[in-house]
């Protein structure tokens, strides 16, 4: 039978189990939250972003999660510096040209802050004098840190990044830490 566990990573913890970097000190993992046998992360989310990670015991299922050539759609809660007008959103839906080549067409509007939102620890550096907005994406590929790559070629750096949902999984009310079996 499998197991799918929906968690919402806190800001600073690794996508991983185990930390091998001998670097810094000890980092916060998976394993400090979830203590759930054979179960492992159906992609990834960096260090420094938040949200719905998809844990499971079930390879095929992990696969068809993380691997780009299903287009799974993504959704992503992103605080950004500035506020994009309406044609450099119109650049996320048409496809944006990174290094690494041209992105898949993606869903992105303006949204207002999420309702329950909770606070970051650390929070986001706030300036007086630069106004930030909140954009809801859906990605339907998962480059190595897409996201924030794509919002810094419209000249919006990215403040905070929440994965909201992954397909039919969203966060629904889970706060940093909790996660669910489903």
């Amino acid at each position: 039978m499998s197991t799918i566990i929906l968690f919402n990573k806190p800001y600073d913890v690794l996508s991983q189990f185990t930390d091998k970097s001998t670097a810094g000190g000890p980092r916060k993992t998976l394993s400090d939250y979830i203590d759930v046998p054979s179960v492992y992360p159906a992609g990834r989310l960096d260090k420094d972003s938040e949200g719905l990670l998809v844990l499971t015991n079930n390879g095929r299922l992990q696969h068809h999660i993380a691997n780009p050539r299903y287009q799974k759609p993504k959704t992503y809660w992103v605080q950004v510096e500035g506020i994009p007008s309406d044609d450099a959103l119109e650049q996320f839906r048409q496809g944006l040209t990174l290094k690494d080549g041209r992105t898949l067409p993606a869903g992105a509007r303006r949204i207002d802050e999420p309702a329950g939102l909770w606070p970051r620890d650390p929070p986001v550096r706030f300036r007086k004098s630069v106004p930030d907005c909140w954009l809801e994406i859906t990605l339907r590929e998962g480059r190595n840190r897409q996201v924030r790559r794509m919002t810094a070629a419209i000249d919006h750096p990215t403040l905070r990044l929440i994965r909201a949902s992954i397909d039919n999984w969203s966060l629904d009310g889970m706060q940093p830490g909790e996660w669910r079996s489903v």
